[in-house]
């Protein structure tokens, strides 16, 4: 392969120089001389060069003395970009195999910028940003592509030995120029009788490949992929036609997808814009019976939709339903959407569905959600936390596996606790927290006046808070009703911002104002600067007309004041 000799500003750069030869003293010396920092890798026991112990002696050269690993060449680095070493000079052979392990150890891809000395960390910045843009294991569809390009170029050069045209050359893109070539687009087709155009044409077909496909996509392409666009792009096709078909169902016939994804407390303002992007681009969507309606009316019609049919007693068997037809949809090519409630790995059996579906050899996107369990309490005034009064936040279900009741946790006065799934059970909850000790531990019990606040539907227009304390939450409930799914907050931090007065068992507010509520004194803010737009036009008035009557001579439209606006 011809080589392209090139000039670099080494100074201060850092070397690295594997071996203890005459060919790794001679880069350390060339290393010195353009102002580099090398750094030798060999193991004590090496018969290091002379030249080079005298180098290592007066202190000009590092020897690091260990086998090389593949850390070295991101911990041996410059700070300024991020420890990675500037160059590597292998000197134990082109064909050993520390040379070709080191050579291949970063993939096919790499990225490389540099701001000429000027941007400080600014080019390791970059360099992360732009990485940052690209499809995850990118480099791996690199890899793939460079198979396909190296099988067609095999079969076709073998196809043009065979026919005695050993001089042809076949046609080579250059990756590294910015547009295409004339004859990128040049229709070729199926019985082309121009030779040299024939014999590209595969290779063009795969340079539209790399330029058209989402990079998206192109990070997807599989072996089968690779196998259907080889069999689709014969070059000995007997009809275009064949062809197409071959090469769409070659893409037809990937792997479905499966999502894991939280909708939140509730409010369609909380879902994440993750989440929101994956319910647009789902071709089925399996959701939880909790999940709103307002979370339900942004899947676009044509997405069919499946409501689990979780119901007391019916949770594992409506959880193995909900497996077979992702199953049964991935086995189709679809993208599912597991849409859940809350966070999928918070009391959501998030992590038990990815183990499903890997045994069975599906990969599992999660995307995150803003649970209830914090989002509630703050849209009910409640701070899980606050100085001198809550430290601490524990998160706990009020339903276990095949609905038992797990033990709750002991009272701590700074301790702020949270339960899920527990209104349904709310007695017996309470009488377990105030209740003495259990069978194992030792567990002090709550206070009955412990503060509490049970909060239903969070987020949604029907929210409802009921602040109360564990002596009389239950009769609460029993005298207002339920209005599922709610939680129940226990501790000292529900009456930081708000009181329930020792006059009364409990209160009850209703409706979600958390993301409309205008804050006080926002309405005199808009009406003083209504004054003062007032006052500006009035004095733009007054000048027009001012002027009007020096220059009287010329006819010309005086604006006058309506609704705070010129009008003319």
């Amino acid at each position: 392969m011809p080589a392209l000799l090139t000039a670099q500003n080494c100074r201060d750069n850092i070397h690295l120089v594997v071996g203890a030869g005459p060919l790794a003293a001679s880069r350390c010396t060339k290393s010195l001389e353009v102002g580099a920092r090398p750094i030798l890798i060999a193991p004590e026991h090496d018969d290091i060069h002379f030249s080079l112990a005298k180098r290592v002696e007066d202190g000009s050269v590092i020897w690091t003395k260990k086998d090389f690993e593949d850390s070295d060449l991101t911990t041996l680095g410059r700070e300024e970009v991020d420890h990675i070493v500037d160059a590597v000079f292998v000197s134990t052979g082109s064909k050993h195999p520390l040379s070709i392990r080191i050579s291949s150890l970063y993939g096919p891809l790499q990225i490389g910028i540099t701001t000429s000395g000027r941007g400080c960390k600014l080019a390791s910045r970059i360099r992360r940003e732009i990485a940052t843009l690209l499809p995850r294991d990118f480099g791996a569809a690199v890899d793939r592509l460079g198979t396909i390009r190296r099988k067609i170029w095999e079969e076709d050069k073998l196809a043009e030995l065979r026919q005695g045209q050993e001089n042809t050359q076949l046609e080579e893109e250059d990756e590294e120029t910015e547009n295409q070539k004339h004859t990128f687009n040049t229709l070729v087709k199926e019985a082309e009788p121009d030779p040299e155009l024939a014999r590209t044409r595969r290779m063009r077909w795969l340079s539209q490949i790399c330029e058209y496909w989402p990079l998206k996509r192109l990070a997807a392409i599989s072996d089968d992929d690779i196998a259907g666009i080889l069999n689709a792009y014969r070059r000995n096709s007997h009809s275009h036609q064949q062809s197409v078909q071959q090469a769409v169902e070659a893409i037809k016939a990937r792997k479905g997808t499966i999502t894991l994804a939280g909708s939140g407390p509730g409010h369609a303002s909380m879902l994440t814009v993750a989440t929101h992007e994956a319910i647009k681009n789902a071709h089925y969507i399996l959701a939880d019976k909790l999940v709103p309606a307002e979370i339900l009316e942004l899947i676009p019609r044509r997405t069919p939709v499946h409501i689990a049919r979780k119901f007391p007693g019916n949770a594992d068997a409506a959880q193995d339903e909900m497996h077979e037809l992702a199953l049964a949809a991935m086995k189709e090519g679809k993208d599912v959407l597991r849409l859940k409630q809350g966070d999928p790995y918070l009391y959501g059996r998030g992590a038990e569905e990815v183990v499903f579906f890997r045994e069975r050899g599906f990969q599992v996107r999660v995307l995150p959600g803003i649970t209830s369990a914090l989002s509630a309490p703050l849209f009910a005034g409640i701070p899980v936390t606050h100085r001198a009064v809550a430290d601490q936040v524990v998160i706990c279900t009020g339903t276990g596996r095949k609905g038992a009741a797990p033990e709750p946790p002991s009272y701590r006065k700074s301790k702020t606790v949270v339960f899920l799934m527990a209104l349904h059970r709310l007695d017996a909850l309470i009488n377990s927290l105030t209740g003495g000790k259990d069978t194992v531990n030792v567990r002090k019990p709550w206070p009955k006046t412990t503060p509490c606040a049970v909060i239903e539907r969070a987020s949604c227009p029907d929210q409802r808070v009921i602040r109360s304390t564990l002596e009389h939450v239950c009769r609460a409930i029993e005298v207002e009703g339920s209005r599922p799914p709610g939680l129940i907050v226990v501790g000292a931090a529900c009456e930081v911002l708000h009181q329930l007065g020792s006059d009364k068992q409990w209160i009850v507010e209703e409706g979600f104002k958390g993301l409309d509520q205008t804050p006080d004194g926002m309405n005199d803010l808009v009406a003083l600067q209504e004054v003062r737009d007032q006052s500006l036009l009035e004095d733009i008035q007054a000048k027009v007309e001012a002027k009007s009557e020096v220059v009287s001579d010329v006819s010309m439209p005086v604006p006058t004041v309506t609704d705070s606006r010129i009008s003319s």
